[in-house]
């Protein structure tokens, strides 16, 4: 299959990541070029990726990673956290024209942001390069780029109506940075109570106690919140999709294949699980 074009409403909120200069779609249709002259190539799979120089690629969800967070997406289980995404985006009277999903892995919240905002243009920044894969195809109005979180964003200043960021990192400098003045961002965390189920039988990640003061502390020098809201449901699910849930996050890092195939096989063959997020929205002062 053959990438999607690449939208030049995208390509224009992009910044070298030599020169920090705007880019356009280079003459021979196969990458970007900046107005200083430097080249970037698009990989055959349609993604970008915009590292600083010398930056080594950052370390991202492997391809296994990935695989399970297509399909345990796919099956709609975290359908309710997509419609909040939704409604936070596109609340307010003026509908944005520019959404950036930072940390936004395959492009699955993304694209269904962007079906019911039929004139605005997507961007994914992830650290993966398996997941800028998928996220290429992931909607005919969205671009993927690998890129660090952690580094100057591949973006030029003020340039986002919104910005999301669902369970990845936050750099609230440069969030702030490319947010235009009045823009949003939707922030979205795990909730102490988040799959409170399978945490202790699976020897699982905790949530933080202390995540909402750390969030705080690192966004509100630069943004102001505005609002924000828990989110609660029950997800039933059986083994193999706890076990794609497992695989798609931080856990599948800390525990070995062979101990958690064992644990699973200690849960019901069907339990609820409990879904608990927690989800804030900022703001750029104007």
């Amino acid at each position: 299959m053959s990438p999607l074009p690449l939208d030049p409403r995208a390509v224009a909120l992009l910044s070298c990541p030599v020169c920090a200069a705007p880019f356009g779609v280079d003459d021979r249709g196969a990458g970007l070029r900046c107005a200083a002259g430097h080249l970037v190539d698009r990989a055959r799979q349609g993604h970008l990726t915009l590292l600083p120089p010398g930056r080594r690629p950052p370390g991202g969800d492997s391809a296994e990673m990935v695989a399970d967070r297509v399909a345990f997406l796919s099956a709609g289980h975290y359908d309710p956290l997509t419609a909040a995404l939704r409604d936070a985006v596109v609340d307010g009277a003026a509908s944005p024209r520019s959404v950036v999903d930072l940390g936004g892995g395959t492009g699955h919240h993304l694209a269904r942001v962007l079906d019911d905002l039929p004139d605005a243009v997507g961007l994914v920044l992830d650290a993966s390069r398996y997941a800028a894969r998928r996220a290429a195809r992931a909607h005919p109005r969205a671009m993927a780029v690998v890129a660090d979180a952690w580094a100057r964003l591949p973006l030029l200043d003020g340039v986002a109506d919104r910005v999301l960021v669902v369970f990845a990192p936050r750099n609230g400098a440069e969030i702030a940075r490319v947010l235009r003045p009045g823009g949003r961002l939707v922030v979205v965390t795990p909730a102490p109570d988040h799959l409170t189920e399978i945490v202790g039988p699976l020897a699982l990640l905790r949530v933080d106690p202390d995540k909402a003061e750390r969030l705080a502390a690192s966004l509100e020098p630069h943004l102001r919140r505005s609002s924000s809201a828990g989110h609660r449901w029950t997800a039933r699910l059986d083994r193999p999709a706890i076990a794609t849930l497992v695989g798609m996050g931080p856990h599948a890092r800390h525990l070995a294949p062979g101990d958690l195939a064992a644990s699973l096989q200690l849960l019901p063959a069907s339990l609820p699980v409990t879904v608990a997020v927690d989800l804030a929205v900022y703001t750029r002062p104007s």
